[in-house]
């Protein structure tokens, strides 16, 4: 596992082995940042990465500046291992072991960029009960992003606020963005006016 990017461009992070995890491959991590780089100044911003695992792209993210970052796992040895990289490179990294549901629903700050990597064998439901519990619980900033990466066979695309989508071999990215669906609406609406 390496860091693409940032300020630790190319260091290398070794893992213990036994981790419950499937961490984002590089080229589909090389590819989520290119897409933010076009969203985002990275500097200062304030991250949520959800089943964080070994911190992959916690790591990333620090690499580039954002500060805050909390990462969420329920894995104790995930935890323990991002709080060791987190202090052996002085990112600034909160690792929380909990479940995620359950720190959503606890949850009283929000964020720029919000991101999540649940186990792709999760059922539809529980990922779009992860969406719907980020914006009930408006944890998302204005201008902020959220993404969720999953398998082809979990389909995001009717969410609420969802914005686009990414595909990079076998891994998709569902993006999401405040007032998507308000804008397609008023889209709609200015084209049923001008057919008129």
């Amino acid at each position: 596992m390496r860091i693409i990017s940032g300020k630790y461009k190319g260091r290398r992070i070794f893992p213990p082995k036994g981790l419950p995890v499937r961490p984002t491959t590089d080229m589909s991590k090389e590819a989520l940042f290119n897409v933010l780089n076009n969203h985002f100044s990275f500097e200062g911003l304030k991250i949520l990465d959800l089943f964080a695992g070994t911190g992959n792209i916690s790591y990333e993210f620090a690499s580039r500046g954002c500060t805050p970052i909390t990462s969420v796992d329920g894995d104790f040895g995930c935890v323990k291992f991002i709080k060791q990289v987190a202090a052996e490179y002085d990112f600034n990294i909160a690792a929380t072991k909990s479940d995620v549901f359950t720190y959503l629903e606890r949850c009283k700050t929000s964020y720029d960029i919000i991101f999540a990597d649940p186990p792709y064998a999760l059922d539809q439901k529980t990922f779009e009960r992860i969406i719907l519990l980020v914006f009930e619980k408006e944890l998302l900033n204005e201008d902020g992003m959220m993404v969720i990466e999953h398998s082809k066979y979990t389909k995001l695309e009717h969410m609420i606020h969802f914005s686009f989508q990414k595909s990079y071999g076998g891994s998709i990215f569902s993006f999401f963005e405040i007032g998507k669906d308000e804008e397609e609406a008023e889209e709609s609406i200015d084209n049923d006016s001008e057919e008129e």
